[in-house]
């Protein structure tokens, strides 16, 4: 019989150690974020599924009126920006003690028009443009939920509320969902693709809610988000992508969905 030396063995303990502390972390992370909000979303689609109306019937508020009151809804608002803005915080500071920099993940101190900002414009019109097409061809076919983006008070502070709900939401997912889960796939071991899948088919889960049509949609979103951060290491236009999407939903609903026919 064979017996390993015991400096291979001993080298071999610390890494096995430390993948069991990446699984583990990966798991309690999306515990606590996106994975809950996955199979919550999952019990969301089958319950709209078995409702009379069927998907089709369901309705969908993504940023709800929270309290009569003008100030406590205000502070309900900020408490949920506050809440995913803690998310990201939380897989930031992760990766950091781990010994994985802000910008080692494409987060550098300074923001770049060219390599930032355009190619965030860029994405936001790929990914924006064929996603409101296919969220009204679901609706009409009776796949989606009927989604209002906003239905908060004619309040002052309803546009700057809305704004910072759309970046907290950029950066949540991009950085939990990009960032954290695919360096730490990576760390573990899994090939580019898989990693890429897992990401996608996330991404994807926790907006079923929405029914089968913006499951879909975020699973192709997450794929060419997830790919363009793989090739280019850069996450500032993922962010600024998502948040411009987000952004003209709430913003454009609010403004629109009283003096147009074509939206639901």
């Amino acid at each position: 019989m064979r017996v390993e030396s015991g400096a291979a063995g001993d080298a071999a303990e610390p890494a096995d150690r430390e993948r069991l502390r990446n699984t583990l972390e990966i798991l309690v992370v999306l515990l606590v974020t996106f994975g809950l909000s996955g199979l919550s979303a999952v019990l969301s689609l089958v319950e709209s599924a078995l409702a009379p109306g069927g998907v089709g019937g369901r309705t969908v508020a993504l940023n709800p009126s929270r309290s009569a009151q003008s100030t406590i809804d205000l502070l309900y608002q900020l408490l949920g920006v506050l809440r995913l803005t803690g998310w990201a915080a939380l897989g930031l500071y992760l990766l950091w003690r781990g010994g994985i920099a802000p910008r080692v993940i494409g987060l550098a101190n300074r923001i770049r028009w060219r390599t930032d900002v355009l190619p965030g414009i860029a994405l936001a019109a790929v990914i924006g443009v064929p996603g409101l097409a296919l969220y009204l061809g679901a609706h009409a076919m009776g796949i989606s939920v009927t989604i209002v983006p906003a239905s908060l008070g004619d309040y002052w502070w309803r546009l700057p509320a809305l704004i910072l709900s759309a970046c907290a939401n950029s950066l949540a997912e991009e950085i939990i969902v990009v960032a954290f889960l695919l360096t730490r796939l990576r760390g573990l071991g899994w090939s580019a693709n898989t990693a890429l899948l897992t990401s996608a088919l996330l991404r994807g889960s926790y907006h079923l809610y929405q029914g089968l049509g913006g499951g879909f949609g975020n699973l192709v979103m997450g794929l060419i988000f997830g790919r363009y951060w793989q090739r280019t290491n850069r996450l500032w236009p993922l962010i600024f992508a998502h948040a411009a999407i987000d952004a003209i939903a709430y913003i454009g609903y609010t403004v629109l969905h009283d003096h147009v026919s074509w939206l639901p």
